[in-house]
């Protein structure tokens, strides 16, 4: 099914149409969708498609020899050629000959730079003396986002400025996921995005016919289940100590946040944390959050979490049993371990980034009193409460001086009206902000009066999780 990547694929079919030579960056990590977005770009247009492997240069060349020769019609026993310099030349002198513009897709591209550190140069030289006279489109593209950003699009690559568009694909919205099960219920909507996340291949693998729960059991704590072994086949095909950088991901699936933190939980030597973890960031599996407002340069305050919403859910909840699972238990683990209250808290802080997506879109549509040009969350100290406080979903636009609070509560029930008061203390320890919107996130609908209250005010929004998928 193709979803959520509309806009990607109409900038695509609009350079495509445009006269001279496109060269397009698509990068994100794997399963997030890259290669159905070329597909289907390409579909019925004149295309060399090339994906580079963890060979070694001579054997990519090779590779890439072939699917030139069986694009243009050469006799397969014509020997490689001799050097990229000379195939790219070739294919380039194709493609000024070519009666409809050539689409040129270099798949995996970091595989092949890596074996050959010399080839982004000659890429560079083919395109400044031979591409620039064609009409044809290229699209670099690969899953190693640290290596797409520093090696392709960063001022020291060779390729620096060649390109004509980038798109770094994330996984899809809650909203757009949703659009992939149809067939769910709200509730489970949020603990599949919760559970899956976002990433196309990992969404695609749900059968909304039947429920959350053995969809889950199936998929997840199965031997044979689709996704069992996901994150750490991830780990071996990308890294080179699997092992290592899986004990790291498990001391910050199990709540390790800091480096010092997560590196005697890892077994790890903390002098190499940051290095692991800037690794893990280039591929999109951890990420680093700083509370709203702190400079990035200096704060001290840092945490590191993990990315995707299912190698949160793995960590926390399959790495754990893996013995049990291997041995049978799978079944009964994912309806114990991996339910009831353990399950809800879990959820919960799913929820917050599901709560932070729709401020982002309703901010998009023009929605919210104000145009945000700021997200995220904050946390510290709150010397009226004296205790270490935090506000769930933040969103502000500093020029007007307009903030938006949000509380999220995936309960059963709880006390709104002091849900309200003290979101309201806590925003006002972000100072620089005149204006402020305060938002309650529920599981379930707001009482009669709680809503009385909101329109009787102007400046509260309440939203439970049907409005979070209105318009899915």
């Amino acid at each position: 099914m193709f979803v959520g990547r509309e806009a990607e694929l109409a900038t695509l079919d609009r350079l495509y149409r445009k006269k001279g030579f496109q060269m397009v960056v698509i990068y994100g990590r794997r399963r997030v969708g890259k290669t159905t977005l070329i597909d289907r770009f390409v579909h019925g247009k004149p295309t060399l498609y090339f994906t580079a492997q963890q060979k070694s240069s001579l054997q990519n060349l090779a590779l890439f020899s072939q699917a030139v020769y069986e694009l243009f019609g050469i006799p397969s026993e014509t020997g490689a050629f001799a050097s990229w310099d000379a195939a790219l030349r070739f294919v380039a002198q194709q493609a000024k000959q070519a009666p409809m513009p050539l689409i040129f897709v270099f798949d995996e591209f970091p595989y092949a730079a890596e074996a050959d550190p010399a080839l982004p140069s000659a890429l560079q030289v083919a395109i400044d003396h031979e591409f620039k006279g064609t009409d044809a489109t290229m699209i670099l593209c690969g899953s190693n986002e640290g290596f797409m950003e520093s090696d392709v699009l960063e001022r020291k690559s060779p390729l620096y400025g060649r390109r004509t568009a980038q798109m770094k694909l994330r996984p899809l919205d809650y909203l757009d996921a949703a659009r992939m099960i149809p067939k769910a219920s709200t509730l489970d909507l949020v603990r599949y995005y919760a559970t899956f996340g976002g990433t196309p291949y990992y969404v695609e693998q749900i059968d909304d016919e039947r429920s959350y729960e053995e969809n889950v059991a199936d998929l997840l704590f199965d031997i044979s289940g689709l996704l069992y072994e996901e994150p750490l086949m991830l780990l071996r095909q990308e890294l080179r100590e699997p092992a290592l950088y899986n004990s790291i991901l498990d001391a910050l699936g199990t709540g390790a946040t800091k480096p010092k933190e997560i590196a005697e939980k890892a077994g790890v030597d903390r002098a190499s944390m940051s290095k692991y973890l800037r690794t893990l960031e280039g591929l999109g599996l951890v990420r680093k959050e700083l509370p709203f407002g702190d400079n990035p340069l200096t704060s001290r305050k840092g945490l590191y979490k993990l990315a995707d919403p299912l190698f949160s859910y793995w960590y926390r909840f399959v790495s754990a049993s893996i013995g049990a699972i291997e041995n049978g238990a799978g079944a009964t683990i994912a309806a114990t371990k991996a339910s009831g209250s353990n399950l809800a808290t879990y959820v919960g802080m799913q929820f917050e980034a599901i709560s932070c997506q729709w401020v982002a879109r309703q901010s998009a549509a023009g929605k919210l009193p104000f145009i945000a040009t700021a997200f995220g969350k904050w946390w510290g100290s709150d010397p009226l409460g004296k205790c270490e406080a935090d506000i769930d979903v933040i969103a502000a636009c500093k020029e007007e001086g307009q903030l938006l609070a949000g509380e999220c509560k995936w309960r059963e029930e709880f006390d709104e009206s002091a849900a309200l008061a003290t979101l309201e203390r806590r925003a006002a320890l972000i100072k620089g902000y005149d204006q402020v919107t305060y938002a309650l996130f529920a599981k379930h609908p707001f009482s009669p009066s709680t809503r009385r209250k909101a329109r009787e005010r102007h400046d509260v929004l309440l939203v439970d999780a049907d409005e979070l998928y209105a318009s899915a």
